[in-house]
């Protein structure tokens, strides 16, 4: 379920096009991006919600919806993620030594667009990786640079699958959760950074970077998309919430994580040819699960 985070959107996910698009200089923030009149109202003005009976219907073909998303798009939707390491340093500092060997989670791994390039820039890492859609993992498993000597791949539904019959319990160093959480619902995102609490070593690392409140594609879509407070429904029956820096918060540590760092990336994405010049918000975090 892991989102690219750059790219034209289709509804809110972002489709690769290059040489259409550049992002100018991101900021980061610890308050949240203001926003203008006109979308102030547009916000205001939504207050329809999606039925009790097609909400419950979202959430029983969930995984299906994202099968069926994997299965449009295969391996060609996402760029891959070259600045993992930039943005979290925590990949190469938490190591004693520099030969230390690493072992990540990468809860949400979609078809490999960040473990594939972490894997050819750290040679001492072992990767698990995990997705909900059962397409996207074997297409982590077809990939070429897939060696089950450094990376394990396995389908799991993070709010209901137990992540130690995959991963030893207390094993990883780092969990990355980069454009997951947000696909699923509110109500069941403790139960996933409890099952993902199990497998992390205590003084362990969760790194995130997800959606963040006010982003443009939650403020693009429509009447009759909204299944509740800052959570919307795409037309594929895909699922996105936008996060506010204190709902995350209070999310982790109500889970036990203690926060390191956690604030807002604000980013301008242009698309030359549609003359287009909008506004990018995620949340970047990065949480420490206690050592006693």
């Amino acid at each position: 379920m892991a989102l690219s985070e750059s790219g034209v959107l289709r509804g809110d996910i972002n489709c690769t096009h290059p040489g259409k698009e550049e992002s100018k200089d991101q900021a980061n923030t610890p308050t949240a991006r203001v926003l203008t009149l006109g979308e102030q109202e547009r916000l205001n003005g939504e207050r329809a919600l999606v039925s009790d009976f097609k909400q419950m219907k979202l959430e029983k073909e969930a995984q299906k919806n994202w099968d069926l998303f994997y299965k449009r798009n295969t391996t060609n939707f996402f760029k891959d993620r070259h600045w993992t390491t930039r943005e979290f340093e925590e990949l190469k500092a938490c190591r004693e030594f520099e030969s230390q060997k690493l072992v990540l989670l990468e809860a949400g791994c979609g078809v490999g667009n960040c473990i594939f390039p972490l894997l050819e820039d750290d040679l001492n890492i072992f990767v698990y990786a995990c997705d909900f859609s059962p397409r996207a993992v074997e297409f982590v498993r077809q990939n070429p640079l897939y060696c089950p000597d450094r990376c394990c791949a396995f389908q799991c539904d993070l709010t209901k699958d137990d992540l130690m019959e995959n991963v030893p319990e207390s094993s990883v160093d780092v969990i990355t959760l980069i454009f997951v959480l947000s696909a699923v619902h509110p109500d069941k995102m403790k139960l996933v950074l409890e099952n993902i609490s199990r497998v992390l070593k205590p003084g362990g690392f969760i790194l995130f970077r997800d959606y963040g409140l006010y982003d443009h594609a939650m403020l693009r879509f429509k009447p009759g998309n909204k299944l509740g407070e800052n959570f919307y429904v795409r037309q594929d029956g895909t699922r996105s919430y936008f996060f506010s820096k204190e709902f995350l918060a209070e999310l982790f540590e109500k889970t036990g994580f203690k926060c390191v760092s956690n604030d807002y990336v604000l980013r301008e994405t242009v698309n030359k040819k549609e003359g287009l010049c909008v506004p990018r918000v995620f949340l970047q975090s990065k949480f420490m699960k206690p050592e006693s």
